[in-house]
């Protein structure tokens, strides 16, 4: 018999992740505007100034993911800073809300197969995300939800991880002990919070552009 009666998940880059690249997302949210093709050159420029400040001390500060509100005002504040709208006017709004639909995410090709069997097996099963807006209608859609018991995201909470009572908040709600509990993230800093609160953890390492996400080893420790 397995040592655990639940398995938690972190969302982004675990079980979903954004479809395609920022360039078309980019792209993507210029069609949604009417407007002309943008140059793929200025695109690449913009995307990168994007990229190297959204993962700075200064920009995960700002607390993106404790309010729906800050999430939406912290990343258009951003993608506007890298100049995403010297390319067309209001391309950060309609970038910012392409993002969060639920059309724009996918699933990692194993990730309802595991999920599948571990509910299959009696496993309870819940997600501890640092997210600024509700992940649910993607997941939803993906068929995650299916085989989800609780969902557990900062901007409800206005705490994100590490701060153990979020992971306490789906260990209450699962109605399990945390010592029985197998947390599956892909972020060391911030998933150590389950550590902390007498979880095992168990990291992946940075996706690969396609194929699977690895998930089908947790099967091999529950």
């Amino acid at each position: 018999m397995s040592e655990f009666e639940a398995v938690l998940f972190d969302a982004g880059d675990t079980l979903i992740r954004l479809a395609g690249s920022g360039e078309t997302l980019l792209h993507g949210a210029a069609a949604n505007l009417g407007v002309a093709p943008l140059d793929p050159g200025e695109v690449a420029d913009v995307w990168k100034r994007v990229l190297d400040r959204s993962s700075t001390a200064e920009e995960m500060a700002k607390g993106r993911d404790l309010s729906e509100d800050k999430h939406h005002d912290v990343w258009t504040a951003l993608y506007t800073s890298a100049g995403i709208d010297q390319l067309a006017d209001g391309l950060s709004e309609a970038l910012y809300t392409l993002t969060v639909a639920a059309e724009s995410w996918e699933a990692f090709p194993d990730t309802v197969p595991t999920l599948r069997t571990l509910s299959e097996r009696g496993t309870k099963i819940g997600i501890v995300s640092d997210t600024g807006f509700d992940i649910r209608p993607a997941m939803e859609r993906l068929g995650i939800m299916t085989y989800v018991d609780t969902v557990v995201m900062s901007f409800q909470h206005g705490m994100c991880k590490p701060a153990t009572p979020v992971f306490l908040a789906a260990c209450d709600q699962l109605e399990v002990d945390p010592t029985r509990t197998l947390f599956v993230g892909d972020n060391p800093l911030t998933d150590s919070g389950a550590i902390a609160v007498g979880m095992h953890a168990f990291l992946l390492p940075r996706p690969n552009p396609t194929g699977p996400r690895g998930l089908g080893h947790v099967l091999s420790l529950v």
